[in-house]
């Protein structure tokens, strides 16, 4: 008795023993086997966000952090709308640190008529606590959606301090433009496919600063067709017997799920993105998902099989339709792939692009430049208005359907390039051309020196800046005053209603060396 006494006791004491180094070793939610999002490139992000855009525009913020409205939003904002190949996770559309009052009444938005929308906001299954005084079950964990419980009257004075603050001393602010309905305005959606403890298949977004996915059924800033169209994949996936992608082992088929609207031609575009190009029973599951919502045009299989937290791949297979949509903006039409740049507030964007050719003031003799123009959406509804208009792009894939969608609009007067934009101006002034306007749309990180300087040496009278990001729009307005830049108005349009995040576009003109 006393040796099993004694044995029993021992191992009593090595139980405590590695309960005591457990919890050593625990390091907090979020870390472990997961893997934990690092930096913020651009894109990204969409970590469900990303993908969000950024995406889209990705690393996020600090998980289940609230924010201090004392704090300076923009300058942590994370990158979220503003990528170019869309291939990254939606960015996180949210910031480090940025803290603003909650509303406790719930009602965010004054929206009274949305009571219906709050009571169906998503389902929640992740971790961590429920704000039952939110619109959103999930808000805490998303991170999407900082503003989203205020009123957006408040959204708007909140943003528009914001820029003012920024351009103090830059350039006088006008007033924001607001949304009629800041409600389900994304056109572009993005889900992330996994399992739960009980095995259950669940898709949503990442929880903040972790690969840990949170279910979402329904979000109150996108598309709800689109949500409606990620719920039936959901729900076919047990009876195709597909697995849902496992990033720990390795192991399953389905990563992704991204849908892409057409606000104005209603056309649907989704694409699965898989671990692998074996598909199997592929064309039943098409025929399947094509009876369920025959509203969709087309179906992509998009690979990707790296290790990343890139959403896409390189490859695609077409599986239905003609494997891009298309839709219309400011008159003109517009072809869009699942890695197009493409803005994700169609309604705001028209607002924002018919501002910024008013600030241009065009007559129709001038060569306009239209840097970063992505698939050639401002570059060829200036060219109405313009004598000729130069695009330049990096992204091989968005110069491709700039040139095609030059051509669906019967555009003439444009030329597109894939090549730096800093570059290639500066090619431009040191063969000594010249230009009259430059419109420019850089990424969140913002334009460069060189850039900024090969804009002067071509003797730009006008520049339009449009902006997602006014800390690093203050920076490079900054710089184009040493140039001989004087900045004559910004004009704020808010594009992502419940995030911090706005756009601004601004007109500089040429004053001189002298800056008379």
């Amino acid at each position: 008795m006393d040796r099993k006494m004694a044995g029993r006791m021992d191992r009593e004491r090595a139980k405590k023993i590695a309960g005591k180094t457990a919890k050593r070793m625990d390091t907090g939610p979020g870390t472990g086997s997961r893997k934990v999002v690092n930096g913020d490139k651009d894109r990204v992000t969409d970590s469900k966000r990303r993908v969000r855009d950024e995406e889209g525009k990705t690393g996020v913020g600090k998980s289940g952090k609230r924010f201090a409205r004392n704090e300076d939003a923009l300058s942590k904002q994370r990158s979220g709308e503003k990528r170019r190949d869309g291939s990254s996770l939606r960015e996180r559309k949210g910031a480090d640190g940025l803290s603003v009052p909650k509303k406790q009444n719930g009602r965010g938005f004054i929206a009274e008529n949305r009571k219906e929308d709050s009571k169906r906001g998503g389902s929640y299954g992740g971790r961590g606590t429920r704000r039952s005084n939110s619109i959103c079950p999930v808000l805490n964990l998303c991170g999407g959606c900082q503003l989203l419980d205020m009123e957006y009257a408040e959204q708007l004075k909140f943003k528009q301090k914001q820029v003012e603050e920024l351009l103090k001393g830059l350039c006088p602010v006008k007033p924001i433009i607001g949304m009629k309905d800041p409600f389900h305005y994304r056109n572009k959606v993005h889900a992330v496919f996994d399992r739960d403890k009980r095995g259950n298949i669940i898709s949503g977004i990442y929880e903040e600063n972790t690969h840990h996915v949170v279910p979402v059924e329904k979000c109150l800033i996108e598309d709800q067709k689109a949500d409606e169209i990620i719920g039936t994949i959901r729900g076919m996936l047990k009876s195709f017997k597909i697995r849902t992608y496992d990033e720990d082992t390795g192991f399953g088929l389905l990563r992704h799920v991204l849908i892409r609207k057409g606000f104005s031609t209603e056309e649907i575009m989704v694409v699965l993105v898989t671990a692998s190009p074996v598909f199997p029973s592929k064309n039943n599951f098409v025929k399947a998902l094509r009876e369920k919502h025959p509203e969709i045009t087309t179906i992509v299989q998009n690979i990707n099989g790296r290790g990343t937290s890139m959403v896409l791949g390189d490859k695609e297979h077409v599986l239905y339709g003609k494997g891009y949509i298309v839709d219309e903006l400011c008159g003109c039409r517009f072809r869009i792939s699942s890695k197009s740049f493409y803005q994700v507030n169609p309604v705001q964007t028209e607002i924002l692009y018919e501002k910024a050719l008013s600030l241009a003031g065009l007559t129709g003799q001038e060569l306009v430049v239209d840097a970063y123009c992505g698939i050639g959406t401002i570059g060829i509804i200036a060219s109405k208005a313009a004598g000729k208009v130069i695009g330049v792009e990096l992204n091989q894939d968005a110069v491709r359907d700039a040139i095609n969608n030059a051509k669906m609009n019967g555009i003439e007067n444009i030329r597109f390039y894939c090549n730096d934009a800093g570059r290639f101006l500066v090619n431009m002034a040191e063969q000594g051309e010249k230009a009259d306007v430059v419109i420019m749309d850089p990424p969140r990180s913002g334009s460069t020196e060189e850039f900024m300087d090969a804009v002067g040496k071509l003797g730009a009278g006008r520049v339009v800046y449009v902006s997602c990001n006014p800390e690093t729009l203050a920076r490079d307005v900054g710089y184009m005053k040493k140039l001989g830049y004087r900045a004559v108005e910004a004009w704020p349009v808010d594009m992502f209603a419940g995030t911090v995040h706005v756009e601004v576009v601004i007109q500089m003109t040429f004053c001189g060396e002298k800056k008379k």
